[in-house]
């Protein structure tokens, strides 16, 4: 077997060296302000962009549901289209004789409103376009063009809402939203207003005329109809033209046409045949502004506004460029992550029949278990008596690390058979390994933490491997003993679900990153070659996994063989495991990237294992907070039954995945009942974790090793 040197990584100046490790000076919060604040942002641009995209009211014209009119005056609602609301006494004006004013809602549209610009053009007709915020922000050319060829621009709200129902803060915000996108998008303003759904005068009711009475309070003049085509409806060219074609004489009008909202070829065809009609029956064109003989309403944008409405419009071209790349990147990690889940079931079924079959002549030779002990006096005699109790030759080294809480008096006490107690001051655990390696008369080496009971075949087991010569070190099967609450159950879950089913697919791979420190086993001659248990990351299991892969060697699963373990009981403590778990791993990926380019075993860890721990435990889990954002902004803005459908599909593939893992461990299905809760709230820690690990290392920060508390659960099992 080749071996590769160990390098010790270099320390930042930063940090200081303390007797259980390495520790971190003063703390690293900016993380958490920046990912707040990037999270913001996006919910911030999501919101926006939800608004503007999917509040938009595309109901039809006459739908509008309307109320009474107790509060319009009569001299409103008996008077002209054009309404000024602003003073105590509202005033209205009708457009001069023989005077028509052509106005065009619910625009700009990219298709229709430029062949309505052509026809009038090719008429010399100016017209008033009543346009809509979000269509002027998506399409500012086309307000240019509206501008520049003389016609006028009013406002038609931002999201074409219904302003007689809505309440004070949204008419106004709908107003200001589309003056934005004409100021960024032309340079004007316009105190035009036009309110979706409204017709004549007399069709006025006391909610739309609240509506006008305090648009009119802002400085708008609002321009209502005298003559619907009806375009809306698509009766056809020639009823269009005849609508507006046999209207009486008299005071002159202002007639409703649209430029979007759907099919508006008929619009365009009518256009083209009435103009060159009224025009020979004497009849004039003219703007709003111009049939009643008022002062032009639209005016250039100040600087404030100009600059606010530029903003205004990369914000919203931002969220346009935020949700297509969100919508890549879930596509992308749905579609990996389906892949991932059935390469996984597929590894682990295939798995499960390769261990049917026997890895050589039984392995007899007795092994050496290496218990590396600091302040265990809560579990470590359950754990030493459940090791005793194997069917398999056993020896014990205890390591007692300077425990301050009387583990090495306990452990001389009970007098245990074919047991050695090794005193040392407290060095941390790869210093009280390497001391229990040193001291092991045996080649086969078993690992296991103060904290886990084995079961009385697990040991055997565990060896068993080691009939090929190819193969190194062995990963066993853990298990969560505590699983009574909440938060054990949802961990049990995650170790036969999550790090059993990678275990499968590593093995098949042979690409196994980490040999669990609870339960593993390992040849002592390749130990010693690979320098021992290496002491410069927080992971020392997935350290020396890693180097045995690089010095060639196979590393394998055998899940039969079982050991039980304590999980953390409280969020505070799940954190500190779990960060120092993850924040030791990325250390681990990093000393080993040079495998990504090596060939043989190293090669199959570099470019199998570790790419795959990069996307699945590390980007992908990055991502996690977006993608939340992103199911929230669907339920709010998209069609929440398919958004939950999807979900309700993801976590079904979920619960199969948990129900073949189960069953693949011999466990009861019973647990999984949380799994649901377990998406909404543990996985959102875990992901967590690893943002925190992830800031950690680019800050070039390092960590003290943390050892867990214990809470004295563990048991012999039956049969020990």
């Amino acid at each position: 077997m080749s071996t590769t040197r160990r390098r010790r990584a270099p320390v930042p100046a930063r940090v200081r060296r303390g007797r259980r490790g390495v520790v971190r000076q003063g703390p690293l919060r900016t993380h958490w302000w920046l990912l707040t604040a990037l999270l913001l942002t996006l919910s911030g641009a999501l919101l926006l962009q939800g608004y503007t995209q999917h509040s938009f009211d595309d109901r039809p014209d006459q739908s509008a549901a309307h109320t009474g009119a107790t509060t319009v005056p009569a001299s409103i609602r008996d008077g002209g289209p054009v309404i000024d609301a602003a003073g105590p006494q509202p005033r209205s004006a009708v457009p001069k004789p023989g005077t028509v004013a052509l106005t065009f809602d619910d625009g700009p549209d990219p298709t229709w409103t430029p062949r309505i610009l052509d026809v009038l053009r090719q008429e010399g007709v100016h017209a008033t376009f009543f346009v809509v915020g979000a269509q002027a922000a998506a399409h500012p050319d086309l307000i240019r063009r509206i501008v520049a060829e003389g016609h006028q621009i009013g406002v038609h709200t931002f999201t074409h809402t219904d302003l007689g129902p809505a309440p004070g803060w949204r008419r106004s915000l709908e107003l200001r939203e589309t003056q934005l996108a004409l100021a960024g998008s032309a340079g004007v303003t316009s105190s035009l207003l036009r309110p979706p759904y409204s017709s004549e005068p007399d069709a006025l009711d006391d909610r739309e005329w609240d509506a006008v009475r305090q648009a009119g309070q802002a400085g708008y003049l609002t321009v209502l109809t005298t003559r619907d085509s009806e375009d809306w409806r698509r009766p056809g060219t020639a009823q269009i033209v005849k609508t507006l074609d046999d209207a009486p004489g008299g005071p002159g009008r202002i007639v409703l046409l649209h430029d979007a909202g759907g099919d508006r070829s008929q619009t365009v065809a009518a256009l083209a045949d009435l103009l060159p009609r009224l025009k020979a029956r004497g009849l004039h064109f003219a703007t709003v502004s111009d049939s009643v003989g008022l002062a032009d309403p639209v005016h250039p944008a100040g600087t404030a506004d100009r600059l606010q409405g530029t903003a205004f419009l990369w914000l919203l071209r931002g969220g346009d460029w935020t949700l297509t790349a969100l919508g890549w990147l879930l596509w992308a990690a749905g579609a990996i992550s389906l892949l991932r889940a059935v390469a996984v079931l597929v590894a682990a079924r295939r798995h499960k029949r390769l261990r049917r079959r026997p890895w050589g002549p039984p392995v007899t030779q007795p092994v050496s278990v290496i218990v590396p002990a600091y302040n265990e006096s809560a579990g470590i005699e359950a754990a030493l008596r459940s090791l005793l109790a194997s069917d398999h030759p056993v020896e014990l080294i205890v390591v007692d690390d300077g425990s301050t809480d009387g583990t090495a008096e306990l452990v001389e006490s009970l007098a245990l058979p074919y047991t050695r107690v090794i005193r040392q001051e407290n060095a941390g655990k790869p210093a009280a390994l390497n001391t229990g390696i040193a001291a092991a008369r045996a080649e086969l080496l078993v690992m296991v933490d103060g904290d886990t009971v084995f079961e009385p075949d697990a040991v055997r087991r565990l060896v068993q491997p080691f009939a090929d010569p190819s193969v190194g070190a062995v990963s066993g099967n853990a298990k969560v003993i505590n699983r009574g609450g909440l938060l054990g159950r949802w961990q049990h879950i995650e170790y036969v679900v999550g790090f059993n089913l990678d275990r499968r697919l590593f093995d098949l791979a042979e690409c196994m990153p980490t040999v669990p420190g609870a339960v593993g086993a390992f040849r002592r001659s390749a130990l010693l070659a690979v320098g021992g248990v290496g002491e410069e990351t927080l992971a020392e299991d997935t350290d020396l996994t890693m180097a045995f892969c690089r010095a060639g060697w196979r590393v394998v699963y055998e899940e039969r063989a079982k050991a039980w373990t304590e999980a953390p009981a409280s969020l505070g403590a799940l954190w500190r495991q779990r960060y120092r778990w993850c924040y030791g791993t990325l250390q681990a990926m990093w000393k080993h990237r040079g495998a990504l380019v090596q060939g043989g075993q190293a090669g199959k860890l570099g470019r199998r294992g570790l790419l795959y721990l990069l996307m699945f435990q590390v980007l992908l889990p990055l991502l996690a907070p977006v993608v939340d954002v992103f199911a929230l902004y669907g339920l709010v803005f998209l069609d929440p039954v398919r958004i939950t459908g999807l979900w309700a599909a993801f976590l079904l593939v979920q619960m199969l995945m948990g129900a073949y893992a189960f069953r693949l461990d011999g466990e009861r299905l019973g647990p999984l009942w949380s799994l649901p809760l377990q998406q909404f709230v543990y996985r959102q820690l875990m992901y967590l974790v690893v943002i925190q690990s992830v800031f950690t290392a680019l800050a070039g920060s390092r960590l003290r090793w943390q050892r867990m508390q214990r809470y004295g659960s563990l048991r012999v099992p039956a049969g020990g």
